[in-house]
């Protein structure tokens, strides 16, 4: 197949909230960011992406989300911002706002972690659940980008997200994708349209996002 258009996707998580300190599931409940801790890390993710040009932006609808990408104040004037219920943390149904502690001896939550997420949780998500809904919002991301020309994307989400970006585009497995908040990934994209008329993304390039520095041996 013919690659019928290439992109650039930016994807950074959003900052520190006091229920990532806490180590609570959070889930799809609208926690906001935390200051002063979440400060710092968005200070770094600001000047990171200070010389980027993007030319369409998506963010979770949840607030922490929204806070963050004013933080880092890559939304300007006359680029397509996009508010995307898509890009919601993986729902975590009853074990959010639980921590480890609270649900280690359960076993569906051991029945859980070891299916590596494909279990859904009680009255929550799957990652085959997950999936579905981030493939219908790529799918969206090439349709805009063909019709826009963008060239380079950015998207604002959660932990989980990008996890299972990074287990498509980097073949990782779902437990080892993990990113810190306000850090994220960049990816190299090109985009082939199929015989079902769905397409595919296939990624030539992964790197982290703030850049890593070289270290000297």
């Amino acid at each position: 197949m013919a690659i019928d258009l290439t992109v650039e996707l930016v994807a950074v998580r959003h900052g520190i909230t006091a229920w990532n300190l806490a180590r609570r599931y959070q889930g799809q409940r609208d926690i906001p960011l935390l200051f002063p801790d979440a400060e710092a890390g968005l200070l770094a993710l600001r000047e990171a992406l200070a010389q980027e040009q993007f030319d369409a932006i998506y963010t979770s609808d949840l607030h922490r989300c929204q806070q963050t990408l004013e933080w880092i104040e890559a939304a300007r004037a006359g680029i397509p911002l996009a508010l995307e219920p898509r890009l919601r943390e993986l729902n975590f149904g009853d074990y959010e706002g639980k921590v480890y502690d609270e649900l280690k001896d359960l076993p569906h939550y051991r029945a859980w972690v070891d299916s590596v997420g494909e279990l859904s949780t009680p009255n929550g998500e799957s990652a085959a659940q997950l999936r579905k809904r981030l493939d219908a919002w790529l799918h969206e991301v090439a349709a805009n980008a063909q019709s826009g020309g963008h060239k380079k994307v950015l998207a604002v989400t959660h932990g989980g997200v990008i996890r299972e970006l990074r287990r498509r585009f980097e073949t990782l497995n779902f437990w080892e994708g993990t990113v810190v908040q306000a850090q994220g990934r960049r990816w190299q994209l090109s985009y082939q349209h199929a015989a079902n008329g769905i397409g595919e993304w296939q990624c030539s390039s992964s790197s982290a996002v703030p850049a890593l520095e070289n270290v000297t041996p």
